[in-house]
C-alpha cells in the first residue's frame, strides 16, 4: 500500500513538471511577440508579391466618418502600377454620401455620379479623399507602408475560413499615412494590424489614428487582391467641362 502511495506522488510529481515544460514552450503571448527581423522580412515579402501582379484589386474602407467631416468612405476598384484605377469611390460631404464611378490615369482624376451624364475632371485632395491611382504606386503607395513600418510585434493567429493567418502589429508615421488619406495628421502616430496568409500574402491590414482634424481616431481596412492578368485603363471618352 505504500509503495503504491509512493509511486502515485511520483506520479504527480512528474505530471506537474511535464506541465511546467510545456507551458514554457507554449508561452510567447507573455511576451515574446516573434523575431522583429523575421516579422519585417514577411512584411518585405507581401510587398515584392503585390508590386510585381500585373493587376491589382484594392478595397480601402472605414464603417463611418465623424459627424461633419468630409471625407473618403471608401474606394474599391481594379488598377495597375502605370499607375492607374478604374472602380467606384464613395465620399462624404455636406453630410452627405455622393458615390461616383471614377477613372484615375497618368495624374488626372474623373468622377461620374449617377446624376451626371458625363465623366467631369476633379481634385480629390478638396474631398480630403487621394488620387486612387497614387495608391497602386509601387514607391509611394500604399504598399510602402509595410516596409516603413515601426515597433513590429507578432500578435498572434487568427482564422480566415480554412487559412490560419498571422496577424503582425506595429506604427506608422501620419507623415507616411498623409500618402494615402491628405487629411491625415502627420505629426501624430497611426497604429497598423496586418494579416498575412502562411505564403506572406497580405490578406487585409487594418489602419487606426486621426484620419481628420478633430475627428478622434478612425479605422480603415485595406483589402489587396492580385492577378497575372493585365489590365488597360484609359481616360473616358465622354468629358464635361
Amino acid at each position: 500500500m505504500q509503495d503504491c502511495a509512493v509511486r502515485t506522488r511520483h506520479l504527480i510529481l512528474t505530471l506537474a513538471a511535464s506541465t511546467l515544460v510545456l507551458s514554457g514552450c507554449t508561452g510567447s503571448s507573455g511576451g515574446d511577440k516573434g523575431d522583429p527581423a523575421k516579422l519585417q522580412a514577411r512584411l518585405s515579402e507581401a510587398k515584392k508579391s503585390l508590386d510585381g501582379a500585373e493587376t491589382i484589386t484594392i478595397s480601402l474602407a472605414t464603417d463611418k466618418l465623424p459627424s461633419g467631416v468630409t471625407g473618403l468612405l471608401s474606394a474599391k476598384g481594379k488598377g495597375n502600377h502605370s499607375p492607374a484605377f478604374d472602380g467606384k469611390v464613395k465620399v462624404v460631404t455636406g453630410g452627405a454620401s455622393v458615390d461616383a464611378d471614377v477613372i484615375a490615369v497618368k495624374g488626372k482624376v474623373w468622377a461620374k455620379t449617377s446624376f451626371a451624364p458625363v465623366y467631369l475632371t476633379i481634385d480629390p485632395a478638396s474631398l480630403k479623399a487621394p488620387d486612387p491611382a497614387s495608391l497602386l504606386d509601387s514607391d509611394t503607395g500604399i504598399t510602402q507602408i509595410l516596409v516603413k513600418t515601426k515597433k513590429v510585434t507578432e500578435g498572434g493567429k487568427s482564422r480566415d475560413g480554412s487559412d490560419v493567418l498571422t496577424t503582425i502589429k506595429g506604427t506608422l508615421p501620419g507623415s507616411l499615412v498623409r500618402d494615402i488619406i491628405p487629411s491625415a495628421a502627420a505629426d501624430e502616430s497611426f497604429d497598423v494590424t496586418y494579416r498575412l496568409d502562411d505564403d506572406n500574402v497580405l490578406r487585409d491590414a487594418k489602419l487606426k489614428g486621426p484620419f481628420y482634424p478633430n475627428g478622434g481616431d478612425v479605422t480603415y481596412t485595406v483589402k489587396l487582391t492580385t492577378s497575372d492578368t493585365a489590365v488597360t485603363i484609359e481616360p473616358p471618352t465622354r468629358v464635361g467641362r
